[in-house]
């Protein structure tokens, strides 16, 4: 048997789900040893324990345990720290380990890292960290960093980084070869060497497994990639993310005005940008902001009280509509047993509609041109689940109460929500994007509002004209 044969033997590996599975997490043993290596400042042993953690583990770590903790681990690492883990911290936790740090061991972090991920890193700092890390920098690197600085938050040439492989169009394969084994600022990663012509635009780019299969005298206009697209460096980020999700881009040169290179995307950035919109997403649907399982108390606070109190606002108006029936619940007690089920499957369905939607107009699925098609779609849905559930309720309110009047009035209670919750589960967000309000931040409170609003209007009101 060779050694690839007993390495992959299922009589050895490792069953699925176990060892694979658990890898991808901290074990909660070797947590608890490298908290009693910090304990006994045991430091041998806490190298020991951390060098075969991924710097992702790391950030994982200092996330996880408490400030104590936490600082007492990052003193005794000391000049271990890697500026990944930096790159890898949540921002809140991210300050306070730099201001833990000596400036000889910031210095040393940092060094290593790309122009990409030292912007990532200071963008959102205070003044005295971001000077703290600009400071650990050679004067190259700095002024690249300082150049990209000045480009607006959540642009592309915040996002790029300024070590490319940029070459001459009318070069060679040979050529393009030897330049990159003698230059010693080569990337650690990059997958492609773009092509340049005289006024330092780039016209093309050629992939590196291309550029390794072809002779050397192999021109490099001959062998570029048919999908090349660059990125003005003004653009959004969100934009910038899209493009590489919809056109299967690996890389991408950043113009300026002029369309002269200025820098390179990668997909790795492009992707956690893409990941973080989705993130920021659903943190707002649940009207909890960009919040944090590392934020303080007060942060989370002022973060959800806001959007608290206009849940309170919207539940006022909701309130008031019940108010206008108050003679005709009084009469018939059972409505006030029935009319939250209205409203709650009218809720349910708004916001089912709502997140496709909000998902749909995020990714440019939902535009002006379908939009129609869209609601169409939506309000027969709503439609066939009101009928459905009408048929469930009416059979309820029959046996429940005995009266078929009543099954009949929640029956048609519940198709008119379920149609309305679907119209408005796609018309909100989509209104709101029209006025350039971000539908994720803002659809929620409206949706439910109207299914609200609706269902107890529509329950009530047939009430006092059937029953009565």
């Amino acid at each position: 048997m060779t050694e690839i044969e007993q390495e992959i033997d299922p009589e050895t590996a490792p069953e699925a789900g176990t060892e694979e599975q658990e890898s991808y997490t901290l074990d909660r043993r070797n947590v608890a040893a490298i908290l009693y290596a910090v304990d006994t400042g045991d430091r041998a042993q806490l190298l020991e324990l951390m060098e075969p953690l991924h710097a992702a583990d790391i950030a994982d770590l200092l996330e996880q345990v408490n400030a104590y903790d936490r600082r007492r681990l990052v003193l005794l690492y000391d000049r271990d720290f890697d500026g990944d883990i930096l790159s890898e911290l949540d921002e809140g936790i991210r300050e306070e380990v730099i201001q833990l740090l000596t400036p000889d061991v910031l210095k040393e972090a940092v060094r290593d890292l790309d122009s990409d991920d030292v912007v990532d890193l200071v963008e959102y700092l205070e003044e005295p960290q971001q000077e703290a890390i600009l400071g650990a920098l050679e004067d190259s690197d700095r002024h690249a960093v300082e150049q990209a600085l000045n480009y607006p938050e959540e642009s592309a040439g915040r996002l790029m980084q300024r070590e490319v492989v940029a070459v001459p169009e009318f070069w060679t394969v040979g050529q393009t070869i030897d330049m990159m084994r003698e230059r010693e600022d080569l990337p650690e990663q990059f997958y492609h060497v773009i092509l340049l012509d005289p006024k330092i635009r780039p016209v093309g780019h050629v992939t590196l497994g291309k550029l390794m299969a072809s002779p050397r005298r192999t021109r490099l206009q001959e062998i570029t990639e048919p999908a090349f697209r660059t990125i003005p460096a003004m653009q959004d980020e969100g934009e910038v993310a899209y493009a590489f999700n919809q056109y299967h881009i690996i890389s991408a040169p950043v113009v300026d005005e002029e369309e002269r290179l200025v820098g390179v995307i990668t997909i790795d950035d492009a992707m956690i940008v893409l990941d973080e919109e989705h993130e920021e997403d659903i943190m707002r649907l649940a009207g909890v902001g960009e919040g944090s399982l590392n934020d303080r108390v007060s942060e989370t606070v002022k973060q959800r009280l806001p959007w608290l109190a206009v849940n309170l606002a919207t539940a006022v108006i909701a309130s008031l509509v019940i108010s206008l029936f108050e003679d005709t619940i009084a009469q018939f007690v059972a409505l006030a047993v029935l009319m939250p089920i209205v409203a709650s499957m009218g809720g349910n369905a708004g916001t089912q509609a709502l997140t496709v939607a909000v998902r749909a107009i995020a990714t440019k699925d939902l535009t002006g041109s379908n939009v129609w098609r869209v609601l169409r779609r939506e309000i027969m849905v709503g439609l066939f689940n009101g009928l459905a559930f009408a048929v469930i309720m009416g059979i309820v309110g029959l046996v429940w109460f005995g009266s078929l009047a009543l099954g009949g009035v929640i029956a048609a209670a519940m198709v008119i929500n379920l149609v309305v919750a679907g119209l408005a589960g796609i018309a909100v967000p989509v209104i709101l994007d029209k006025f350039r309000i971000d539908p994720a931040l803002a659809s929620g409170t409206f949706v439910t509002t109207v299914t609200d609003v609706v269902g107890f209007f529509a329950f009530l009101g047939l009430a006092g004209m059937v029953l009565l």
